[in-house]
Order: C-alpha cells, then sequence, then structure tokens
C-alpha cells in the first residue's frame, strides 16, 4: 500500500490503534469513521480517523 493513502483508524470506545485504511484524500475531505470489530472491546465499535 501506498503510504501516503494510508489512514490510522482508532477505536471510539477504547482509543486503542489496531486497523489500518487506505482513502482518496483528493476526493474525500472529511474524516472516515467505519464500524470494526475491537480486539480489545471484543465487540464492533466505531473506528474514526486519526493523524499520523
Amino acid at each position: 500500500m501506498s503510504q501516503e493513502r494510508l489512514i490510522k483508524l482508532q477505536c471510539a470506545v477504547c482509543k486503542s490503534i489496531k486497523h489500518w485504511s487506505r482513502k482518496n484524500k483528493r476526493k474525500v475531505e472529511r474524516k472516515i469513521e467505519l464500524k470494526k470489530f475491537c480486539e480489545k472491546c471484543k465487540k464492533h465499535t466505531p473506528h474514526k480517523e486519526t493523524k499520523k
């Protein structure tokens, strides 16, 4: 994966960073929020994009 397109996803509940994703920064200006499985919380929680 290209390093410029990579973003970190942080759990909104426990604040752990376990997931990485890609986004087209030219087309998508807002921060991405996805529901992912958090290993620490042991359930599906919203994950928000964080700074690098």
